[in-house]
């Protein structure tokens, strides 16, 4: 069974556009279509879509996605190649993630230390 765009749109919050869009770019390839030109995505399209976001979200440029759906496609040959783009890519996002925790750090720091000023001033301790 395949899926029309709409429904590959509401399944992934992915707009028609960035579908079209992301097809057009190569990061989709082979979409199925009926005589009329109605695009027919299948499961594998799906699970593609869902490592294409993944990657996207976790901050892989298209370039780099692209470049990885290209290896992809030329078969077995390529794994080792894409299995260190995605460890490389594994990096960047654990030093993103450790990153972004000094900062929930310092964020979590100040909520403390605001809320006492707050409960302090509250409380009677500035006029």
């Amino acid at each position: 069974m395949g899926y029309t765009i709409k429904q590959v749109s509401e399944r992934t919050n992915l707009s028609a556009h960035v579908l079209r869009f992301y097809e057009k770019e190569g990061l989709l390839s082979n979409i199925n279509r009926s005589k009329s030109g109605i695009r027919s995505y299948t499961e594998d399209d799906l699970e593609w879509l869902g490592l294409i976001c993944c990657l996207k979200n976790t901050g892989m440029s298209l370039k780099q996605i692209k470049e990885f759906v290209d290896l992809s496609a030329e078969g077995k040959e390529t794994l080792k190649q894409r299995c260190e783009i995605l460890i490389e890519h594994k990096k960047n996002v654990e030093t993103q993630i450790q990153e972004m925790n000094r900062h929930l750090d310092k964020v979590s720091h100040k909520i403390a230390y605001y809320t006492k000023q707050y409960h302090e001033y509250k409380n009677g301790g500035a006029h």
